[in-house]
């Protein structure tokens, strides 16, 4: 098994069918978590070069998670959140916390394409 250059933290598995098949059209890959507890083990095993995660995951904590990550990977990895527009204050939060690159589901969705192979370290 290819190891993935990319982890995605989402519970809904056709939004991640999409992310993944735009991965795989730029030669990447991206393997989904469910938990937050999953994707800080698969990042200790091997380290991601990106992370994507959605901010309305249940049970995240983000400051916990980027805590988690640099303690896990040598080099920290990129992390790219997403989530409802409507919830700015979530959004604003991701920011504060150190998320590089914060986003509306719908801008996620249009630079999708384009930015993923930045967005993985790929």
């Amino acid at each position: 098994m290819t190891t993935p250059q990319g982890l995605m933290l989402c519970d809904d598995l056709i939004f991640f069918s999409r992310v993944s098949g735009v991965a795989r059209a730029s030669g990447l890959t991206v393997r989904m978590v469910r938990t937050q507890s999953e994707l800080v083990a698969a990042a200790g095993t091997s380290a991601p070069g990106g992370v994507i995660v959605d901010v309305h995951n249940p049970g995240l904590d983000l400051s916990t998670l980027l805590t988690e990550l640099n303690a896990v990977c040598a080099t920290m990895p990129r992390v790219i959140a997403f989530g409802s527009h409507v919830e700015a204050e979530v959004l604003r939060a991701a920011r504060q916390v150190g998320c590089d690159r914060v986003m509306p589901r719908s801008q996620f969705v249009k630079e999708l394409e384009e930015k993923i192979g930045e967005w993985l370290g790929g």
